[in-house]
């Protein structure tokens, strides 16, 4: 199972209609959060999974010229033999405010075994420009990125951009740092941008947000993957607030899929 960015949001590329506006994206909140995740009940039927549950917590920090970004994902999953599995991703990045550079790194462990590191740094030619990723650690490798590949944060403000436009579908090549395939092609759709719902924080209430859907599909094909061809290798849903802010996650693993609620939040000062 590949666990992209959970938070990862995707931008206009050039060819949709992206002017010099991505130069100055809508501010973005510098914040800590915590999310619950349970099991969805619209789970798939033939899944071998009975029960999954886990945490969520992502923190992002205004480094001044650069976004620095942690987040860490524990899911718990109980297969219908009663066999509990532990699932454990760390995911770091440091992404220029220029959207051209970005150093990442990932681990993926199952009950402690680590199955899965990927690290390097990614860099883009211009905004909307090609670009390539260099790979290091054991299997280092080198792949050029398409061009309008845009990084997770430059992506986050340009989303919220294209819904106060009005806009309702996107696509977009983006590349997170996530895996070793280079970009990922997604689509985005975007519903009901507008007054927020009333909930337990009060500064995300007072502004606007809508609800956001995500699909990724791998543009590497795996010729080992069970996947039929056009199916999204992941596919993230959740609401945007106006500052970058995200709740009420829906996260389509396709074995099952994971409800997640906003626990904690708060801001974070800049780290100059």
């Amino acid at each position: 199972m590949r666990l992209s960015m959970i938070l990862v949001a995707l931008a206009i590329s050039p060819c949709a209609g992206v002017t010099a506006a991505t130069a100055e994206p809508a501010p973005l909140a510098a914040h800590r959060a915590l999310y619950e995740l349970q099991m969805d009940r619209s789970r798939r039927p033939s899944s071998d999974i009975a029960e999954a549950s886990g945490t969520l917590s992502y923190e992002i920090t205004d480094a001044c010229d650069a976004w620095a970004s942690r987040q860490r994902l524990t899911i718990n999953t109980v297969n219908r033999e009663g066999q509990t599995i532990e699932l454990v991703t760390d995911y770091a990045t440091l992404e220029s405010k220029d959207g051209l550079s970005m150093q990442f790194r990932m681990q993926q462990m199952t009950d402690t075994a680590v199955q899965e590191e990927v690290e390097g740094r990614a860099t883009l030619e211009s905004i909307g420009g090609p670009g390539t990723v260099v790979y290091e650690g054991k299997t280092p490798h080198t792949m050029t990125l398409p061009a309008g590949t845009l990084f997770p944060m430059l992506h986050t403000a340009a989303i919220i951009e294209a819904a106060e436009a009005g806009k309702k579908y996107l696509t977009v090549p983006t590349f997170d740092g996530t895996g070793d395939k280079g970009a990922q092609d997604s689509g985005i759709a975007i519903a009901s941008w507008g007054k927020s719902p009333t909930g337990p924080f009060e500064a995300l209430a007072a502004m606007p947000s809508g609800r956001v859907r995500i699909a990724f599909f791998d543009r590497v094909r795996d010729d080992k993957t069970e996947k039929a061809p056009g199916s999204p290798d992941y596919e993230v849903g959740m609401r945007y607030y106006q500052n970058g802010v995200s709740d009420e996650l829906v996260m389509d693993f396709s074995e099952f899929v994971l409800k997640g609620r906003m626990t904690q939040y708060t801001t974070v000062a800049p780290h100059c």
